[in-house]
């Protein structure tokens, strides 16, 4: 916080336009999955299973953690792909109380296409979003700085 209990200063534009780039790039793809024939919420958890790191099981759990969705709502989710022959379940072999969820052959298919149409959107889209993500970072380092300077004129 600065001096005499000044609030920093907010770049309401920065934020506003990396909220827009966001935004633009969910609508796009909640579009191209949908185009796809599955809703949104599938892509992003067929991309949660496939992009999980090595070292993490793909459990109900991990994935509505990675999805932060409630257990139930992810059971609901697995159940729709499943049903769709996306994911496969099976139990753990070292702990049989949890489930596993694999990606089927053509799960990978679907989320193969999907990636590279998210790839390449985000090779147009992403400069706009490194900009707008830049300058609220300058925006926050100059308001540290100029914090600093001022406890130091105190000092």
């Amino acid at each position: 916080m600065n001096s005499n209990n000044e609030q920093p200063t907010i770049d309401y534009q920065a934020l506003a336009e990396l909220r827009y780039q966001i935004r633009r790039f969910l609508r796009f793809s909640e579009q191209v999955a949908r185009a796809e024939g599955i809703e949104p919420q599938q892509y992003q958890l067929l991309l949660a299973l496939k992009g999980l790191p090595t070292d993490r099981k793909p459990t109900v759990r991990e994935l509505a953690e990675r999805l932060q969705l409630q257990h139930n709502s992810t059971v609901e989710l697995i159940n729709r792909l499943a049903e769709h022959k996306l994911v496969e379940r099976h139990r753990d072999d070292s702990d049989q109380r949890q489930v596993i969820v694999t990606l089927t052959t053509h799960g990978e298919e679907i989320l193969q296409r999907q990636a590279r149409y998210h790839q390449a959107e985000l090779a147009t889209i992403g400069p706009m979003l490194l900009q707008a993500l830049e300058t609220i970072l300058a925006h926050n380092q100059d308001a540290l700085n100029r914090d600093s300077r001022s406890q130091e004129d105190k000092g």
